[in-house]
Formats: structure tokens, sequence, C-alpha cells
């Protein structure tokens, strides 16, 4: 049994340490591909802003491209306008592998807890396989922050999570509840409270609103489902470090909000192909260099509604996955540019699915091909992010694709809900029913009378 146990050990680790030389040589492939062109955009602005210019004032000369960065972001950047690019891209790319990694952690990891398997090696087989995504080669190529995003958020959802268990065993379970400050208040004792109740809840949200604009959706949802202390914590995280990045660079904040906020061509043009938004779609129909606006925030409108309405059942189903990646899919949607790195959240979507097909496979063995259709799914959407965009974007596949995806993504009913659930409920009473009194024989009436 040692030996087994030994040689178990030794497989795992060579298991891993080839899939790490296998994102690492990804990175490098991807960094070479597409050469950073929004970090060196980025770059070049923050030195501009360095020297004494405006933050925004900087236009590259191929595409008149602009950073797109608020001011908290930028300010976390600024590192990279004094290192070398390819190192400020490396420690990029390193950051935003390590969130989707604890992201997978945290989706692809109770998935395989529910059927029995064991957890890193599905873990590793979602990394793989989210990693030649369009979204995660572009996040890492350009040089952008989605994945960190995206890693953000998530970790807002485990909170959730772990709030919702916490809850429920103070109902059940004997003794201290977990959300009781402990005896000896020691540091360590503090974290470890709030890690287990999950009152960090929305400093994630808060963190990503802040270092971008799209995850703003994120807090009208926890507000439209009540969670109100995990959307009050977003609002206030987010507030707070805007008003730092004011208190640090009140020009640049200046400038964010009164121009560069509104010059949506900053990070290309709106007709653009590539622009696989809403806005992108209806400005090539017509033909036109700047958006339809009453037509884009009429259908965008119908976009918010039909993904919050079902963002709110999957919650109400106790499925908080599903409706932050419905959530995630509307923002990608309705947002005036969106580009293959924007996509992150079709992802989950594709888990998902796969989710979905397994369990209706196992509920409905009678049924012929159970869960095939979610799987087929599950492929086809994949592979349309999977496949490289100048193959995907004249179809306008990606938008169809989040489309489809906001009107038929399925959710999974008390997988992973945000509410306490009473794992022991109590017996219900039943009061005997009464029963109806009786005819006394006596009192009968002879026949033919």
């Amino acid at each position: 049994m040692p030996a087994m146990g030994e040689r178990t050990r030794t497989i795992g680790s060579v298991v891993v340490g080839l899939a790490g030389l296998g994102a690492a040589s990804a990175v490098v492939t991807y960094l070479h591909r597409y050469g950073l062109s929004g970090l060196r955009v980025d770059r070049e602005a923050l030195r501009g802003w360095l020297s004494g210019d405006s933050l925004y004032a900087y236009r590259s000369e191929i595409g008149r491209l602009g950073t797109t960065q608020p001011p908290t972001a930028a300010i976390l950047l600024l590192a990279t306008a004094v290192l070398p690019l390819p190192l400020a891209g490396g420690l990029l790319a390193l950051a935003g592998v390590a969130a989707l990694i604890l992201a997978l952690i945290a989706l692809a990891g109770p998935v395989a807890r529910r059927y029995a398997k064991p957890r890193w090696p599905v873990v590793l087989i979602a990394g793989s396989l989210a990693l030649i995504s369009e979204p995660v080669r572009t996040t890492i190529g350009y040089g952008r922050l989605d994945l960190i995003l995206f890693g953000l958020v998530t970790a807002d959802v485990v909170a959730l999570r772990r709030s919702a268990w916490a809850r429920s065993r103070a109902a059940w379970w004997p003794g201290r509840t977990a959300s009781q400050p402990p005896r000896r208040r020691h540091p360590a004792d503090l974290l470890r409270r709030i890690w287990a109740t999950g009152a960090w809840a929305g400093v994630g949200t808060g963190i990503a609103t802040a270092l971008a604009v799209s995850p703003i959706l994120f807090v009208a949802y926890l507000a439209l489902t009540r969670q109100w202390r995990a959307a009050l914590t977003a609002l206030a995280t987010a507030s707070a470090l805007v008003t730092g990045g004011l208190l640090i660079a009140p020009q640049a904040s200046a400038d964010w909000f009164g121009t560069a906020l509104l010059q949506v061509d900053r990070s290309g043009p709106i007709g653009a192909q590539i622009n696989q938004s809403l806005a992108g779609l209806l400005t090539r129909l017509y033909d036109s260099d700047t958006i339809p606006v009453l037509i884009w925030l009429s259908f965008a409108g119908l976009l918010v509604a039909m993904g919050m309405i079902r963002a709110r059942s999957a919650h109400t189903d106790g499925d908080e996955i599903a409706a932050f990646t419905l959530v995630g899919l509307t923002s990608a949607a309705i947002g005036p540019v969106t580009h293959t790195h924007e996509l992150i959240w079709v992802l989950p979507a594709v888990l998902i699915l796969v989710d979905a097909a397994a369990r209706r496979r196992i509920a409905e063995k009678r049924r012929r091909h159970p869960g095939l259709g979610h799987a087929v799914a599950s492929v086809v959407v994949y592979l349309v992010v999977v496949l490289p965009s100048s193959w995907t974007a004249s179809w306008n596949a990606e938008l169809l694709t989040i489309i489809v995806l906001l009107n038929a993504l399925p959710w999974r009913p008390g997988v992973a809900p945000a509410f306490p659930v009473n794992r022991w409920p109590r017996p219900v009473r039943r009061t005997p029913a009464i029963p109806a009194p009786r005819a006394d024989p006596a009192n009968r009436l002879p026949k033919g009378s």
C-alpha cells in the first residue's frame, strides 16, 4: 500500500509538471503571436502620463487606438511603464493564469465531487480546454485584465456559497456557529471566521467594477436578487477605489469621466468585424460609422431584461454559478465594444452545459440518448470560442452564441445555492382527520316507510 501511494503521488507530480510545462509553452506562444498589442498601447499612454501629458492623449499610429483603462486600472498598471514589455506581459499572463486556475477550482471542482470523480484531473482537463480557447488566448496575448476580472467575480460566487453554508449550518449544527466571534481574538481566528462565513462577498465584484466598467452589471444583479450585504459591499469597495484614484490622479479621473468614457471607439472602430457586440452588429447592418443609438438601446434593454430575469430565476432555484454566467454574458452582449478577450463567461456556460448533460443522463436512463442535446450544445459552443475569431467573426458567431445562451442556458436546481438550505427539515405534523359521524342503527327508518 505505501508503494502504491508513492507511485500515485509520483504520477500526479509528473502530470502536474507536464501540465505546467504545457501551460508555460502556450503562454509564450500567445505572447509572441499577438505581440501584447493592447498592453503596448496602455504602456505608451502610461509613459506619456508620467512625462506630464494626459493619460488619454496618446493614440497609436496604426488604428488610432488609445488606452481604455480607467484611472484605477492605470495606477495598477504603472509598473508596466518602466518594466520591459515582455516581462510586463509575462507577469500579467502569470496573474491571469493563476486567476483562471483558482476560478476553475471553484467552478469545476464541485462538479467533479458530485459525480465522485477526483477533483484535480477534472480541473486540469478544464484548464487545458480553457487555455486553448480564444478568449484566454487573446487575453494573454494582448496583455489584458479580463482573466483577473473573471477570477475576482468568481471569488464572490465562492463567498456567497460559503455564506449560505454558514447560515445553513447555524440552523442545525449544535454548538457555536461560525458567525459568532471566537473566544480568542487572534488575527488568524478573525481571518478564519471571515473565510468561513463568506463575509467578503462583494469585494471581488467591487474591485472588478473599479478596474473596468462592465462588471457593474453584477452589482445590479446582487441588488435585484436582494443580496443586499454583497451589493453594498461591492458598491463600497468600488467607491473607495474610485475615490482613491480621484485623490491620486484627479486630472486623469476628470478626463476619464468627462471624455474618455464616452469615446467608445478608443479600442477600435465600432463597425469592425471583430466587435462582437450588439452595437457592432447594428452598426454593420446599417452600414454606418456610428451606433444607431435608439435601436441599440431598445434591443439592449430587451437583452438586459431577459438576462436578469433568467439570472434571478437561476438564483431562486439555487444555481448561483448559472446566474453569474448569465449576467456576464449579458454584459458582453450589450457593451458598445466587445472583443474576443471579453467573452470569458462563455467558458462557465460550456461547463454548465456539460454538467446538465451528465445530470440528465443519470436522471433519465429510460429515455433514448438522454442529455444528448446539452452535450451537443456544449461542443458547438466550445468550438465557437476555440476557433480563431478571424473564422467566426464574419458570421457574428460569438454574438449569436451569446444571445442563444441567454435564452436557453439551463441551470441546475440546488447545486450552488446562495441562500440557507435546511438540510435536516423537521417532520411535518399532520393533524388527524376527524372521522365523519356514523349513523345510529336505531334511528334507521324501516324499509317502505
